[in-house]
């Protein structure tokens, strides 16, 4: 059977379909993708018929036989994909009818492929995301092992990129691990959506053969079958959502990366990644370039527009299904693996990460961190903050013309700009006592960051399952 009599919609149709559209309309080149997943499908729906009277046991057999030769095929990469088929759906039928007969034409029976192509793609989506859950697993342990590695020791915090106070290394990369925490979180809330099963929604309006919805959606591993069969073939909110979230984890990989970049140049030389995640210059030979954090910064731009690509697709059309809803699998599939690979090499640079710790002793010194302390100082005294503030800025101001550190003035210049300083200000202001001031829930303290640590190492073990 060729030509027009080839194509599953070809009975209204007279004329031949123009070559050049047949190219241009295909999906097969991308939704290869979901093979397996059809199949996985198509063996449910074929048990479902059978079900429901509308299957023979022997023809349920045979197709079922079929289709797990046809699996079998893929999986060791000998399947034939052809274009004129036009989709992964239309491949693996024909594939079955070369294999068994007319009989495997039966497996179509109050099918659409409306609803075959969003019940693969959420069953392709479930396992991309319990892979990216596991690199984000990772990304998180690696986090925690490098602030339990460098546990005491203190850089300077910024805030507008200028030095603010101090802080514990340890505090300032957790700050990571919680962005991670809670995306994974987000993935866990967000597959109480994805793991609804549109299979028997037909083409939109809901299949006529009775089939048992709630069984089969169970069988595939589905939380519930839709409810709503217009909805269950015409939304891509799901897949949106996902491109969502990660659009928010590549954003805040990207800032990492950004950090990482910064702290690796000579100006700062706070840290040092292997050489195996940086690359040279084909010119310069001194150069050692942190070219894994630079990718990293710049693939986050695509899962951001693969985002932007999906809800411009899906913002004018019109229930249910239309034939724009096609291109939603390239950007989708770009994104999910790019993600993947962002956690993936990032949880490598994490582990492989040296803090420099003589270069970061030398910028304590700098940036004024004890502005602060010397400013609770005066609260202490009893002298309200906005004045203390105000005080401590003229102080501020004039140790920077003098050429000196705060804890280096004396007593007498102290005093110069407020009587109420004694010698015991000279205790606010170390580094070591201004973390241990902050021994509060969330911050910088010795202790906090600490148990901190120690939390989030159980909350790994315990909670955090993929």
């Amino acid at each position: 059977m060729g030509g027009i009599e080839a194509k599953p919609w070809g009975g209204r149709f007279q004329e031949e379909l123009d070559k050049f559209f047949e190219e241009f309309s295909e999906s097969i080149s991308f939704d290869h993708e979901l093979a397996l997943y059809e199949i996985k499908a198509s063996l449910a729906y074929a048990e479902a018929l059978k079900e429901a009277g509308v299957l023979l046991e022997e023809e349920c057999l045979a197709i079922k036989k079929g289709l797990l030769e046809i699996e079998e095929e893929i999986k060791a990469g000998l399947f034939l994909f052809r274009k004129e088929y036009e989709d992964v759906h239309m491949n693996i039928e024909k594939a079955l009818f070369e294999k068994i007969g007319e009989v495997a034409y039966k497996l179509h029976t109050g099918r659409s492929r409306n609803e075959q192509v969003v019940t693969d793609f959420r069953l392709y989506l479930a396992d991309r995301v319990k892979e990216i859950k596991r690199e984000l697993k990772s990304l998180m342990q690696a986090t925690v092992d490098k602030a339990e590695e460098y546990y005491g020791v203190i850089i300077p915090g910024f805030t507008h990129l200028q030095h603010a106070q101090p802080v514990l290394f340890s505090h300032w990369i957790m700050a990571y691990y919680e962005m991670m925490k809670y995306h994974f979180q987000r993935l866990e809330d967000y597959e109480k959506r994805l793991k609804i099963c549109p299979l028997g929604s037909s083409a939109f309006a809901g299949c006529a053969f009775g089939i048992d919805r709630k069984k089969l959606a169970e069988k595939l591993g589905f939380i519930e079958p839709t409810q709503n069969s217009v909805f269950a073939v015409s939304s891509r909110d799901f897949a949106l959502e996902l491109l969502f979230v990660l659009s928010l984890i590549m954003l805040d990989l990207s800032r990492w990366c950004e950090e990482l970049i910064i702290w690796m140049s000579p100006e700062f030389s706070f840290i040092d990644l292997p050489d195996r995640f940086c690359t040279g210059s084909s010119l310069m030979p001194q150069k050692k370039n942190p070219d894994g954090a630079e990718l990293i910064r710049g693939k986050a731009s695509s899962v951001n527009a693969a985002f932007n690509q999906l809800w411009g697709l899906m913002k004018g059309l019109p229930l249910s299904y239309n034939r724009d809803m096609q291109e939603d699998k390239p950007p989708v599939f770009k994104a999910v693996k790019t993600t993947w690979q962002c956690l993936r090499l990032m949880s490598l640079m994490v582990s492989g990460l040296i803090l420099k710790k003589e270069n970061i002793e030398k910028h304590l010194s700098q940036g004024y961190l004890l502005a602060t302390e010397l400013a609770d100082y005066l609260v202490s005294k009893g002298i309200p903050f906005r004045k203390a503030h105000h005080i401590t800025g003229q102080i501020v101001y004039y140790a920077e013309k003098e050429k000196k550190s705060l804890e280096n003035l004396t007593l007498s210049e102290f005093k110069a700009f407020c009587d109420r300083i004694e010698a015991d200000v000279y205790n606010w202001l170390t580094i070591e006592n201004a973390i241990k001031r902050r021994e509060i829930l969330g911050g910088t303290g010795f202790n906090v960051v600490k148990q901190a640590i120690e939390l989030a190492k159980k909350e790994l073990s315990e909670r955090f399952n993929v």
